[in-house]
């Protein structure tokens, strides 16, 4: 206990994506490994750092007021801001008076090497590459996942496809891939630590290429690992959803029955402004094919409203098409503009209560296809694994991503139990174990 208390403390908080959150883990096991105690982030620390995010401005402005409030909370906290807006904003981040590391994406795994003795000496230290490599990678630590059942295994990242609207492939370089064998080394070990399912994540993991693999090389391996119970895939491009993907969904024990396919508009011309890589018909035929293949399996997307230029009937075209499909689960966002970005440009701008009054009609869209979804399930059996204990019943997910809930008097955490389904309740299903 004397020499818990002894070890410097890390806080450490992150903003934005899946890959964000795996990244931070894989730091978090690092320092732990240079002797760090990692604490709550509203825990006071003797290091604080900030995973940061910058895809929209105001991702922007909550990485500011992130940085703020840790100085403020604990002004003698070494703090070091990492990821995409410190690849991104160098400046301003500089402009943050008690900042004393910048590290961009290049180096920020390897942040345990710039650390130094962690004085404050008010210069801030600054660990940025403008040029992010093209080469693949290897990743020294294995994510730390202590309290959660699902751990992030990062195979991919970067991305080649430059929609107009987005700024990532500025803040996180072109695509690139994990070595192969380094994947199912960490993959291993999740499985040794007692994880029962793996979530694979990446900018545009359907583009994995190292040497002769392939996405669908991993996910076939990575079957092959015991301990590992459930494989799912973190959102995916839809042209890289291809047949034999699907077809080795619907074949497997382990690969969980969900895609979250983001397809932003329905509408050709939206997507051509977008540079999307797909037209309407082409996710249409994806999603009709993979609803058809596996049974059950829940779909999700993205849709972005308020683009430049949407027209009343464009978004029209966009409900019309998500209305007909079976898409389960919706991430709805609007428009918003970013500079650096070719959309950031284009005219006209859709005016802010547009804007609102079409996310409201597509969320409410998606809390009704959700609300049918689930209905679809009651009286069934389904295999949930249990995460954590809420206002007295165990909660967890079905491998197609329904929320389940479910009274238990013993410990569920991590464990995989059958359960009937009896009632929906607003975004869950309340069930009984068997």
């Amino acid at each position: 206990m004397i020499e818990e208390l002894s070890k410097p403390k890390a806080a450490l908080y992150t903003l934005g994506c899946r890959l964000n959150q795996a990244e931070t883990a894989i730091i978090a096991n690092s320092l732990k490994e240079k002797g760090f105690t990692i604490v709550d982030s509203a825990e006071i620390a003797d290091l604080t750092v900030i995973n940061t995010c910058t895809v929209t401005e105001q991702a922007d402005s909550k990485c500011r007021q992130a940085v703020r409030q840790s100085i403020r909370k604990n002004p003698n906290t070494f703090v070091a801001v990492i990821g995409c807006y410190a690849q991104m904003s160098v400046e301003a981040i500089l402009a943050i008076k008690g900042v004393d590391l910048i590290i961009g994406n290049e180096h920020k795994l390897n942040l345990t090497e710039y650390l130094g003795d962690m004085k404050k000496n008010g210069q801030a230290k600054i660990i940025h590459t403008p040029k992010i490599s093209r080469d693949s990678f290897t990743i020294k630590y294995t994510g730390l996942y202590e309290k959660q059942t699902r751990a992030n295994l990062k195979i991919q990242d970067g991305c080649n496809f430059v929609c107009s609207f987005c700024i990532i492939a500025s803040a996180r370089g072109p695509a690139r891939s994990r070595v192969f064998k380094d994947i199912l080394h960490e993959a291993q070990k999740f499985a040794d630590n007692g994880h029962k399912e793996i979530v694979i994540t990446g900018v545009n993991l359907g583009t994995y290429q190292y040497e002769d693999k392939k996405f669908i090389d991993v996910l076939c391996s990575l079957e092959k690992i015991s301990g590992i119970e459930r494989i799912r895939i973190s959102s995916i491009e839809p042209t890289t959803v291809d047949k034999d993907l699907i077809d080795f969904m619907a074949d497997s024990k382990k690969m969980c029955r969900y895609l979250h396919i983001p397809v932003q508009s329905g509408d050709n011309d939206i997507l051509e402004s977008m540079r999307r890589k797909h037209t309407a018909k082409d996710f249409i035929n994806t999603i009709d094919y993979a609803y058809k293949k596996i049974p059950g399996i829940g779909i999700g997307t993205d849709v972005m409203v308020g683009y430049p230029g949407e027209t009343d009937q464009q978004f029209i075209n966009t409900k019309k098409m998500v209305v007909d499909l079976p898409i389960a689960y919706f991430h709805i966002f609007s428009y918003s503009d970013r500079k650096g970005t070719t959309a950031y440009n284009l005219k006209p701008k859709i005016d802010p209560q547009t804007k609102k009054a079409r996310t409201r009609i597509m969320i409410d869209v998606g809390k009704r296809q959700k609300y049918a979804y689930y209905q679809s399930f009651l009286d069934k059996e389904v295999k949930v694994l249990f995460e954590e204990k809420v206002n007295g019943f165990w909660e967890g997910f079905t491998d197609n991503y329904m929320r389940i809930q479910a009274p238990a008097a013993e410990d569920l955490h991590n464990q995989i139990r059958m359960v009937r389904l009896d009632q929906v309740n607003e975004d869950k299903i309340l069930g009984a174990i068997l």
